[in-house]
Formats: structure tokens, C-alpha cells, sequence
């Protein structure tokens, strides 16, 4: 009886945990003023970087709270720590650099040229190399993580790479969001191996893959995650998400894609198969939350926004003005189960 009992709560246990919904677990109101773009989690480290203005806020994970301010980033767009090079680096869109900071004292140690408006990036553990996507002109910078030494920097086509993934194995996959392609390129030699249209998706911000399984998710500005297979580019299948995303990230061993949408949701996606997908459910997150990071050590996924004034009156050189932010609300949002 006891037995029985026991293995009754345990498999009750275990349904709660498979099919719980995800809520809220921490809010935290920073302060402050100015925008935001990325966030990126450091699990090793157990740190959350936040752009915010003109500087890197960096936080406890686990926490909140706030450990240091890397100042003078002007123009902030995404932030990358690299525990086993003690370095970090930090995308400066005013400054057309890349900021490279200790990440023990958080000094300055190198700032090295970019192309024009730096924005998303990563760390290709392959090639030691930190890639740089510059939103204006389509291109990329390549960069010595180890050297601190600009490798190139090579046109991609279009004039808006958006955010970019390593398969682990020498490619990059990068969205270029004016063209509505995935383009793969070498990450040694730099030479671009295919392009593969997104369609039915337009407009391709946030981009994850499943290493495991070979599929990538394409977050576009028509409410669709498009899902690809990594290896040829088919589209394998679509899943409807929230508007005015700007960030994806797949989780694998929960084997979920979280889509963080401006409109004030995260879309859900499940993968029940390699070729199968389905919406989970859709979180209530906060109006502005656009971008996304997960840790994989808890599995809870983050995300930062602010709260929005009145909406400026139209302007001959401003005809679609956003709504002021409200100084002082600039908040992080944990969620989980």
C-alpha cells in the first residue's frame, strides 16, 4: 500500500512539472533611464548582462542583484561573457566597436572596429572566434577572441543581419531580415555555403538552434516562427507567435523554443518531434519585452522592458514616434516553473 502510494505521488509529481504552466518568479525594477536591447545569461558564472542606454548592467542571476556597471558602452546592443577566456565582449552600435571587458574587474581592456551598427553576436567555441552581425550594411565582423585581432569583415548582402547561431561544427547561421533569408556561412574560411528564404516568414529578428536535432527557429515580424532543417534549409513547419518579436531561444533539454514578443508575450513552442511542433502555451510577460536569454541550469527564460509614457504627437521627420519610456522602471522579468 505504502509502495503504491508512493509511486502514485511520484507520478503525480512529475505530471505537475511536465504540464505546469510557466508564471512569474521574480520581477525586479532596476531604475534608471534609456532603451535596452539584449540581455545574455552567463550560467558558468551565474550572471545576467543587460543592455541599458549607454552601459552593461550586470546582475546575480539567481538574485537579482545588481553587481556592476560597465559604463561608456554607447549604443549597446548585445553583450557575450567568455568564462574560459576571462573575457567579455560587448557590442557599442553608436561607436561601430566591439568592447572587449575583463571579467573579473569589468575594465575596458580593448575596444577593436566593427561594421556599421554592431547588434547581435557570438562566441564560436570551433574557431575561438567572436562574430559580430552589423544591422546597417548586412555584414559581419570576425574577431581573434584569443588575439583581440579583427579578422574581416565581409558582406553578407541585404542591409539588416540580425541575430546569428554556430551549429558547433564550423557554421553560422545568420537572419538577414530585409531579404527574408538564412544565410550559412564558414566559420574559418568565411565563405558564405547557402542561403534559404524563410517564407512564409518576413522579416527574420531572433535565431536558435537545436544542435541535437538539426532545426533552426526563425522569429519574423509577421507573428510566424519558421522552423528549418539545418542541414539542406527546407522549411520543416510554422507555428504562430506574438507580435514585434526580437528574440528566440530553444531550450533543449526541456526541447522548447521560448519567442519573446514586443506585445507583451512569450509564444511557446514545443517540439514533440524533429518534424513536429506545437504551441504550449503563451505567457503574459510585459509590454516592450522583446528580448530573450535562458539558463540552462534552472531552465527559467529572462527578459527586460520598461514602463511607456504618452506617445509623442506625429512630426514631418519623426511620422511614427514610439511611446517615451518612463524613467526609472527599467525592470528585469524571470519566469519559471
Amino acid at each position: 500500500m505504502k509502495r503504491a502510494f508512493l509511486l502514485t505521488f511520484l507520478l503525480n509529481i512529475f505530471s505537475f512539472g511536465l504540464f505546469a504552466q510557466t508564471s512569474l518568479i521574480k520581477k525586479t525594477v532596476l531604475g534608471g533611464e534609456g532603451g535596452w536591447d539584449y540581455l545574455s545569461v552567463s550560467a558558468e558564472e551565474r550572471r545576467l548582462y543587460l543592455s541599458h542606454g549607454n552601459q552593461v548592467e550586470v546582475l546575480n542571476i539567481d538574485s537579482h542583484e545588481k553587481i556592476a556597471v560597465i559604463p561608456d558602452t554607447k549604443g549597446v546592443h548585445g553583450i557575450i561573457a567568455v568564462p574560459a577566456l576571462g573575457k567579455g565582449f560587448i557590442t557599442a552600435g553608436k561607436t561601430n566597436s566591439l568592447i572587449v571587458f575583463d571579467l573579473k574587474t569589468f575594465a575596458k581592456l580593448a575596444e577593436l572596429p566593427t561594421g556599421e551598427n554592431p547588434d547581435a553576436l557570438l562566441y564560436d567555441q570551433s574557431t575561438g572566434r567572436i562574430f559580430v552581425f552589423n544591422h546597417t550594411g548586412g555584414s559581419v565582423t570576425a574577431v581573434d577572441a584569443n588575439s583581440l585581432k579583427v579578422i574581416r569583415t565581409f558582406k553578407l548582402g541585404g542591409s539588416a543581419a540580425e541575430a546569428g547561431v554556430s551549429n558547433k561544427k564550423g557554421t553560422i547561421y545568420v537572419n538577414l531580415e530585409d531579404l527574408n533569408e538564412i544565410v550559412a556561412f564558414d566559420a574559418k574560411t568565411l565563405m558564405i555555403k547557402s542561403r534559404w528564404k524563410v517564407a512564409p516568414g518576413e522579416e527574420p529578428t531572433g535565431l536558435a538552434i537545436d544542435l541535437t536535432n538539426e532545426r533552426l527557429f526563425s522569429v519574423c515580424g509577421n507573428n510566424k516562427m519558421i522552423i528549418l532543417n539545418a542541414k539542406n534549409g527546407k522549411v520543416v513547419t510554422e507555428a504562430p507567435i506574438g507580435s514585434r518579436c526580437d528574440g528566440v531561444v530553444f531550450d533543449p533539454v526541456l526541447k522548447t523554443a521560448f519567442s519573446s514578443n514586443g506585445e507583451g508575450t512569450i509564444s511557446v513552442i514545443q517540439e514533440v518531434s524533429p518534424n513536429k511542433f506545437s504551441v504550449k502555451e503563451t505567457i503574459k510577460s510585459a509590454i516592450g519585452a522583446r528580448t530573450i536569454d535562458y539558463d540552462p541550469v534552472t531552465h527559467h527564460v529572462f527578459t527586460i522592458t520598461a514602463q511607456y509614457g504618452e506617445t509623442p504627437a506625429p512630426t514631418t521627420e519623426n511620422p511614427h514616434p514610439r511611446p517615451k519610456v518612463i524613467p526609472g522602471t527599467f525592470t528585469v522579468l524571470e519566469f519559471g516553473k
